[in-house]
């Protein structure tokens, strides 16, 4: 490793020496207070019921119920108030929330009983230096606290080190850990080093390859044996691997015993045959991975309310990925209501001129020249007013 990348990657000594001294202070003062308080806790310090002690701190230091507390008492025995005070206090330097310790510590109570300044905390420190957020930090160790307890040296610095030889900048690893903190904790050698050596092999370029990992790590995880079956499913289909496209056909036939067959009678019930489902997903992989609701209400606007034919739309599925309140509609009705008034035809109009231009060239070519002849135009376009009341 380059001498600069390890100097990053290093925790400021000063820094640490800081949060060292504030953690072991505020841990102090925060024992002292307890005791003031509680002032059985210091029997059960040496006690035989520590069951007790554990459910008292569990519900007055880190806010669980006392159900939940009980429940968590069962995973973890807390001996002494030395380590959890640690803890929490370097959680709340980290800006961690009362209720985020809480969710945090109901989900995985072992984090309690460990060494906050020599395990936790270089960990955090790393995290923090290849751009995590200490808002974005709080919020994934929350909801994934497993992260917490694997090995810095020979788990998360191995995986960063992979993931950014694969995505390319720390930014994008960062948007990794947002989406899928999990894989953090994963032993890639196991399932994502080979399935990535797969697609290498396959000629799938290197962004392609950034885009399956940063945004659909859950397929790359998958066994290599049915990762290659999926793969050889989307070959079958005739998608070029070194196009995006390919990408996102996995995505879709990932999901092919869920949302696939959702989608698929959806389109069926619209009068879709299976080629022209099969055609629309050539073109357009990611029609098949919208919500059975976006589908539908897509549709019926089209073809019950502007007319267009079905054929139409098979022909041009990308349409299926645009927003019908920001773009299908205004602009469509727009089209229709130059269409009434004989200023256009409409048949002459693919879905894509009405759908894939910007809105400054829209707003050009299809309102800004008309507004002499429909004075109403803009108000039907900005959705003021219904294109059946122009």
């Amino acid at each position: 490793m380059a001498a600069n990348s390890i100097f990053r990657l290093a925790s400021p000594i000063l820094s640490r020496l800081f949060c060292r001294n504030w953690l072991s202070l505020h841990a102090v003062a925060d024992s002292r207070f307890r005791l003031q308080n509680q002032c059985f806790c210091t029997t059960r310090l040496t006690g035989s019921s520590s069951d007790d002690l554990t459910v008292s701190y569990l519900v007055n230091s880190c806010g669980l119920s006392p159900e939940a507390a009980i429940v968590a008492s069962h995973k973890v025995k807390l001996q002494s108030l030395e380590k959890p005070d640690s803890v929490l206090a370097l959680l709340k330097h980290y800006e961690f929330s009362e209720t985020q310790i809480s969710t945090l510590v109901r989900r995985h109570p072992h984090v309690l009983v460990a060494n906050a300044q020599e395990t936790l905390l270089p960990k955090l420190e790393f995290l923090c230096s290849i751009g995590m957020s200490r808002l974005d930090l709080a919020r994934t160790l929350t909801n994934n606290p497993i992260v917490l307890m694997r090995s810095l040296k020979n788990c998360i610095i191995p995986c960063y080190t992979f993931l950014r030889s694969v995505v390319l900048s720390d930014f994008k690893v960062v948007n990794i850990w947002k989406r899928h903190s999990w894989i953090f904790g994963a032993i890639l050698s196991k399932n994502v080093i080979p399935n990535i050596g797969i697609l290498r092999e396959l000629g799938v370029p290197q962004s392609s390859i950034a885009l399956l990992v940063t945004y659909h790590a859950e397929i790359v995880i998958r066994r290599p044996e049915s990762f290659s079956e999926l793969l050889g499913e989307v070959e079958q289909l005739g998608f070029d691997p070194q196009k995006s496209s390919f990408v996102h056909a996995m995505h879709a036939l990932y999901g092919k015993k869920t949302t696939w067959r959702r989608n698929e009678e959806a389109y069926r019930r619209w009068g879709w045959s299976d080629n022209d489902i099969l055609s629309a997903f050539r073109l357009c992989p990611l029609c098949m991975i919208k919500s059975e609701k976006k589908i539908m209400e897509t549709m019926d606007f089209l073809v019950n309310k502007m007319g267009w034919r079905l054929g139409k739309l098979a022909k041009f599925p990308y349409v299926f990925l645009y927003s019908l309140e920001k773009r299908i509609i205004p602009r469509c009705s727009v089209v229709r209501v130059l269409s009434l008034k004989g200023l256009m035809k409409e048949d002459k109009l693919s879905l894509a001129t009405i759908t894939t231009t910007s809105e400054k060239y829209f707003l050009t070519k299809f309102v800004s020249r008309y507004l002499n002849q429909v004075p109403q135009l803009l108000n039907v376009y900005q959705r003021k007013v219904d294109f059946q009341d122009v």
